[in-house]
């Protein structure tokens, strides 16, 4: 075989046919450990639970903050009294009710927002006729805020629950296909090249090599989406709601019951948390051959 081949070039661990992009094979064999004496310049291991610090600290702020008299309970009330709150509200079933709206909103908002951001970023990403006539526009929305296109979207769908859930979309779509297209623009040409010595067919080649090298961009992707979802629910749901958390924080502002405002923001946060961890699960397990700082 002549030296000077790309497949001889090529990395030995990549094999096209099992995971695509060079990914190694289960069986490849681990880096060598750091030799003794020698400090290591990574992290080390995590812990699973180390994500309660930050939180475990806030609370004990609060607590020591609420006992000592530092913060007026009619600004910031007592945990406790914030506890209380949340149990009367499950005690009668509003906290249920409120949070199924909200996660539904937030659920078709993420679907819609994902696909459309997805299929943009391929069609720019993959053609140059699609990066001409997608990528300008795409840059361009992106300079505009959100809530500026809120008093449009009224205009055009009504003040219900279509305007709401595209709402949520247009914050979803934005990350979903800024991290996606920037990750298929980002794969390296000599994984084309060894695609075309080995000859590989269009299909094989997008399914082996593109998409594998596009996933972890949508995955980052997917979590700023998840967070902008969220962010954008707290918005439209001030806005002419009859339900969810936001409906059910703006109506206690009303009657100036802090304790269930703390309540519906403690819900927020708890959500937010919980989908970006459901999110950071499906990457550990989708990516599972990357070794990283954070592993």
């Amino acid at each position: 075989m002549n030296a000077y081949s790309p497949v001889a070039e090529a990395p030995p661990s990549f094999e096209l046919p099992p995971g695509g992009l060079g990914v190694s094979s289960p069986g490849a064999p681990e880096p060598a450990a750091t030799p003794r004496g020698r400090p290591r310049l990574g992290l080390a291991s995590a812990d699973p639970l180390g994500w309660l610090l930050g939180p475990a600290v806030a609370l004990l702020g609060w607590t020591i903050g609420s006992l000592g008299g530092w913060l007026d309970p009619r600004v910031l009330p007592e945990p406790w009294a914030a506890l209380a709150a949340a149990r009367e509200l499950i005690a009668d079933g509003r906290l249920q009710t409120n949070l199924a709206a909200s996660a539904w909103r937030a659920a078709q908002g993420l679907a819609l927002g994902s696909s459309i951001g997805v299929v943009l970023a391929l069609a720019s990403g993959l053609t140059l006729t699609g990066g001409y006539l997608i990528d300008g526009s795409v840059q361009m929305k992106r300079a505009v805020p959100i809530l500026a296109l809120i008093p449009l979207l009224i205009i055009w769908f009504g003040i219900g629950e279509t305007m709401k859930v595209s709402v949520i979309a247009l914050a979803v779509f934005t990350p979903i296909y800024l991290n996606t297209h920037a990750a298929l623009r980002g794969i390296e040409t000599r994984y084309v090249e060894l695609a075309e010595t080995l000859g590989l067919s269009r299909k094989t080649f997008l399914s082996q090599v593109v998409l594998p090298g596009a996933l972890p961009g949508f995955l980052l992707g997917l979590r700023f989406a998840v967070a902008s979802a969220w962010l954008a629910l707290v918005v439209v749901e001030q806005m002419n709601a009859t339900s969810g958390i936001g409906y059910m924080i703006n109506l206690a502002r009303v009657y100036a019951e802090t304790d269930v405002i703390v309540v519906g923001l403690v819900v927020y946060a708890i959500l937010g948390i919980a989908s970006d961890t459901a999110v950071r699960a499906i990457e550990r397990r989708a990516l599972a051959w990357r070794r990283t700082l954070a592993r």
